[in-house]
């Protein structure tokens, strides 16, 4: 069954999450009926700088909506959508989801998301945490959140940052419930 895909954009570092991230959904459109996506602000100018690019949310099959738009059909729960993935999570946006303030699409889609029981993965790419960001990540995880930090596996021996980047993209997707070709830890191999 084809999913329903929001993939929020926030102002954390980390830039190399998203664009992983969108080239890997590309791969993959077969499984996506649809796919939109929200870039705060923030996320637009780390990315630009960061990436030393424009943000190419365009170049992919998806459709982009502004922070600000309330009526972007995920701004609901009965447009039935599956999983909401936020790559990077700034701890700000963290704690206005925490605190179920949604004062804007990332955050009210994010409360949509808990309200109907729907996968939200926030992938935090901070270091370290304070107690705040703990109790944030705590309270969300009780809401129903997955909280899944930018920490890169190492053991398929990624050779370059984007092969890094995405051993945790590869990890995101599969908790949103689709299907990727990836490495996979190879159980009992005799080493």
């Amino acid at each position: 069954m084809r999913k329903k895909l929001v993939v929020a954009v926030t102002g954390a570092s980390g830039s190399i999450y998203a664009a992983t991230l969108l080239k890997k959904l590309e791969s993959i459109k077969d499984q996506i009926e649809s796919c939109g996506v929200v870039m705060s602000t923030n996320a637009r100018d780390i990315w630009s700088y960061e990436l030393n690019s424009e943000p190419p949310v365009l170049e992919y099959p998806f459709l982009e909506y502004k922070k600000s738009d309330f009526y972007a059909p995920f701004a609901s729960g009965s447009a039935g959508y599956d999983a909401m993935l936020v790559v990077p999570c700034s701890m700000g946006t963290m704690g206005r989801i925490a605190a179920g303030v949604s004062d804007d699409l990332v955050t009210r889609a994010a409360d949509v998301m808990l309200k109907e029981r729907k996968k939200l993965i926030l992938v935090p790419r901070e270091t370290p945490y304070s107690l705040i960001h703990l109790q944030n990540m705590t309270r969300l995880t009780e809401a129903g959140a997955i909280i899944c930090p930018a920490s890169p596996s190492f053991y398929s021996r990624p050779e370059t940052l984007e092969e890094a980047a995405a051993t945790v993209i590869n990890r995101v997707i599969d908790l949103a419930g689709l299907q990727l070709d990836s490495y996979r830890w190879p159980g009992d191999s005799g080493h």
